[in-house]
């Protein structure tokens, strides 16, 4: 633990932007809550102090941090009145910490925590005031801008809409995230004023604060300017996607898997796949699913949350699997869907297989065991068990609880044993 770091994310904003109900926090990136990375970076950093800002429909972000089980106490900003004063709703519980405050925000899931790191580093060595997470970008539009003096040092911060013709020039951004001397923090923001333009109270306001009483303001570039990435919009949404599975996709390959097609293929956070699989074009995995080694996925397939496939399996063209167990050496080649199922080692789905999983109220398990064969456009009605190394007729109907014995045969709508009348 550093008990000499305090970390405070700001997540009370509704996004009005997002025009969505759902808080911006909880917008999904990769299968996962845009705060939910943010959380991780507080993870890894273990800090004395992590509090979590909330504000428009908190009670539904405080469940999310409930469940994601994250070491961060909440706290609730009543009225939206600006990152300076999210900022101060966080003083009663830092009332005897003396040491350094982290500032992150709940909208920026693209920071590495590498990059986190050497800011804080970088802080406490330089003993400032406030050292701020700069980058220098082409287009600015929408970040404040930094500016210096004549000896280089940070003057101030100018948002974007009160910036002037000069000013919007300057390509050099605030990306929000900084570090503060704790006392030196919660004694500017008692001098921050509200902008007469947006009735709010704004954090950036601190840095020209503390210029003006001479404190040291120290600054570190970003290498990766998109790692600034706030999200504001459904187009920012869009464009974090595409970033997070440019990342995951090629951590993937780093181990070993093969992607075929980067821009078609969409993954989640928690994908888990081993080397030596190929995934195909047009391939959706949802979160929490895992592929073994050698695998063919794809193309045109969709893993549901809760797949498991295990070594040397094939799941091909238009099939779809959900919370489904496949076996090794299982071949599901075709136009499938399998949906609660335990299938075993050494299985062929034929083309068009579909396991009826829901009677209307309720799921129910299919079990398909090693080396059984099922013929195409096979129904199989849950709960029901196909025995090792039986067989099914095209077009059959598995009625439900029907189950068939292993090594048997069987055939019809509804299928019964199937008896070779040649014998």
């Amino acid at each position: 633990m550093d008990r000499d770091l305090a970390i405070i994310i700001l997540a009370a904003g509704k996004g009005k932007r997002m025009k969505s109900s759902l808080p911006k926090v909880l917008h999904p990136i990769a299968g996962r809550p845009m705060l939910g990375y943010v959380l991780d970076l507080v993870r890894e950093l273990r800090p004395r102090f992590g509090i979590c800002v909330l504000g428009y429909r908190s009670e539904m972000v405080r469940e999310y941090i409930r469940k994601e089980q994250a070491n961060v106490r909440v706290v609730i900003q009543k009225r939206l009145l600006g990152s300076a004063d999210a900022v101060k709703q966080a003083r009663a519980l830092l009332k005897n910490f003396k040491g350094t405050v982290l500032v992150l925000y709940g909208d920026a899931p693209l920071l590495n925590i590498q990059t986190v790191r050497r800011l804080i580093r970088h802080h406490k060595r330089s003993d400032a005031s406030a050292t701020l997470l700069v980058s220098v970008v082409n287009k600015p539009e929408g970040y404040g801008r930094i500016l210096r003096d004549s000896s280089y040092n940070i003057v101030r911060i100018v948002e974007d809409d009160q910036a002037n013709d000069y000013e919007r020039e300057i390509k050099e951004i605030n990306t929000g995230v900084s570090c503060y001397k704790k006392e030196n923090l919660f004694l500017a923001l008692n001098r921050v004023r509200l902008n007469p333009k947006k009735k709010e109270y704004y954090l950036t306001d601190v840095i020209h604060i503390l210029y003006k009483q001479n404190h040291l303001i120290e600054s570190i570039r970003l290498e990766d300017s998109q790692e600034a990435l706030g999200i504001n919009t459904q187009i920012d949404l869009f464009n974090s996607e595409r970033i997070m599975q440019k990342r995951l996709l090629t951590a993937l390959m780093e181990r070993g898997v093969r992607i075929v097609d980067v821009e078609s293929i969409r993954v989640c956070w928690d994908t888990q796949i081993q080397a030596g699989s190929v995934v195909f074009p047009f391939t959706v995995i949802e979160s929490n699913v895992k592929i073994g080694k050698d695998c063919r996925i794809g193309p045109f397939c969709h893993l549901r949350e809760g797949a498991v496939i295990n070594d040397r399996s094939v799941v091909g063209n238009f099939a779809e699997v959900c919370r489904s167990k496949i076996g090794s050496d299982t071949k599901v080649k075709h136009f499938c869907y399998l949906g609660d199922s335990r299938i075993g080692k050494g299985v062929n789905i034929g083309a068009g297989t579909v396991t009826a999983n829901f009677d209307g109220k309720k799921k129910a398990i299919t079990v398909i065991k090693d080396k059984a064969f099922i013929g195409s456009d096979t129904v199989l009605v849950a709960p029901v068990r196909v025995g090792s190394q039986s067989k099914t007729g095209a077009g059959s109907v598995v009625t439900k609880n029907k189950n068939v014995p292993a090594k048997a045969t069987v055939a019809g709508v509804p299928a019964r044993p199937f008896r070779n009348r040649n014998r």
